[in-house]
């Protein structure tokens, strides 16, 4: 069984072939994070969603015109990567591109699912291309169902990368709630911690310090999310200074994309909005990972104090020894 679908997009071809193939431009509609190998016999993995990683080959690329690529799911719906494929074809018209999907190598039942999937990233594909807010985030990616280590990580990562999207080469020098870092200074020591943990999980981690802040994070925590997910997180991870338990860097990891998102958007006036299931669930990881011990280390500064009334992400905030009207 198949799904098939055909939009209309108001950009021409080749704008329309980039936006399905480039990793920053799905990351606008699609994807929180992806890895694309963009040739015959390459391999993509794209996280669609927190906990949700789809993966393939390359079958057949004609730039601006068509691509094929087999499909399937690292976990969950019964569809191993290569089990289905996806032809995506682009056709120039007056007003834009027509472009038509058919999802091939489905049951009825697959077919239902990736119809509810496909119709909600082809609406927000069509946003993208058609407002000037574009697609805007995913409220699919915002609260993990199930919520673990790793997709509340990859949630993490959604709102950073919704930071660092709207970060300007004069935001370089302004001051964060971390103390006695810039922007740039942060933004290098979070590329620091990656590649640190990326590392540890044996993870061939490339950091392009010339990209954009979000393009350079993106390829960053999409190895080293993609490592410790093949990992899982049990037993312990050697990081070089100290044996500390999977959970635990699983934990870091979470704090250095949510806490440092926070410092990002404080710092440059943004706006933060974050679901409680996430902050709930990152304020529980933190609990176990920020001991005394830890804090007497330097790595966290003392709790500070919040109203009564603090949301979720306030109490977070606070906890990691920020003052929450900074």
């Amino acid at each position: 069984m198949s799904f098939d679908k055909t939009i209309h997009l108001p950009v021409g071809a080749d704008e329309a072939f980039a936006l399905i193939t480039d990793p920053e431009r799905l990351r606008r509609w699609q994807t929180v994070a992806a890895r694309v190998d963009l040739r015959i016999g390459g391999e993509y993995r794209w996280t669609v969603t927190p906990g949700h990683h789809a993966a393939g080959t390359f079958q057949e690329i004609e730039p601006g015109k068509r691509v094929v690529f087999t499909w399937g799911w690292e976990s969950g719906m019964d569809l191993a990567p290569g089990a289905s494929t996806v032809t995506i074809t682009l056709e120039p018209d007056a007003e834009g591109t027509s472009l038509r999907l058919v999802h091939d190598g489905l049951t009825p039942e697959q077919a239902a699912a990736h119809a509810e999937g496909w119709n909600h990233y082809m609406d927000r594909l069509i946003a993208e291309t058609s407002t000037a807010a574009g697609a805007g985030p995913d409220e699919w990616a915002a609260a993990p169902e199930g919520i673990d280590p790793l997709s509340s990580a990859d949630a993490s990562l959604a709102v950073l990368l919704g930071v660092l999207r709207k970060l300007t080469p004069a935001d370089r020098d302004k001051a964060t709630p971390c103390a006695d870092f810039t922007a740039h200074e942060l933004l290098e020591h979070l590329a620091g911690s990656l590649r640190q943990i990326g590392g540890a999980l044996g993870a061939a981690v490339t950091d392009h310090p010339d990209a954009s802040p979000e393009t350079r994070i993106a390829a960053l925590a999409q190895t080293t999310l993609e490592a410790f997910t093949r990992r899982g997180t049990e037993g312990t991870i050697d990081m070089g200074f100290a044996e500390l338990p999977a959970t635990v860097v699983a934990g870091i990891l979470n704090l250095e994309l949510l806490v440092h998102a926070w410092d990002f958007a404080k710092a440059t006036g943004q706006d933060l909005i974050v679901s409680d299931v996430l902050t709930d669930y990152v304020e529980g990881l933190a609990q176990l990972t920020i001991s005394e011990q830890v804090r007497a280390s330097g790595s966290f500064a003392a709790a500070q104090p919040v109203a009564e009334s603090a949301g979720s992400l306030e109490r977070l905030i606070g906890f990691t020894g920020r003052t929450v009207a900074a």
